[in-house]
């Protein structure tokens, strides 16, 4: 059976995770691969996209992903009303429950715009490491 691209394998995404894991838990740690980030981040998003099918918000990663998410109105053109943005490892530390939302809000290393983009919360952590 073909993957989808809205489809992430919890195992594969799991591994994926595991691999960045140590950067997590340690940003002195040494950076990894571009493309074990890219494969963290992707795996991870759509692993939010398929727990919450809809496109009322827009989840960014910049460079690596950017899904659409949460039941509700869709927009179809221009900047879309619900949007929350972060950096690669700041999106994996919300996605393994390394850090809350709320913070990274405050911290200002997330930037959430518009009423809903905040229902993200809910839906975190998507993967928990040790």
């Amino acid at each position: 059976m073909p993957s989808s691209r809205r489809t992430a394998d919890p195992a594969a995404t799991l591994a994926a995770v595991r691999a960045v894991a140590h950067w997590l838990h340690d940003a002195t740690e040494p950076t990894p691969d571009r493309s074990a980030i890219a494969a963290a981040v992707r795996l991870t998003a759509r692993t939010l996209a398929g727990l919450a099918p809809g496109a009322s918000v827009e989840v960014r990663i910049p460079p690596f992903a950017a899904v659409q998410c949460v039941s509700g109105p869709r927009h179809t053109r221009g900047t879309p009303p619900n949007v929350v943005e972060t950096d690669p490892r700041t999106w994996l530390l919300l996605a393994t429950g390394l850090l809350a939302l709320p913070d990274a809000a405050s911290n200002g290393s997330l930037l959430l715009s518009g009423s809903r983009a905040g229902e993200v919360a809910a839906l975190l952590p998507l993967v928990k490491i040790e």
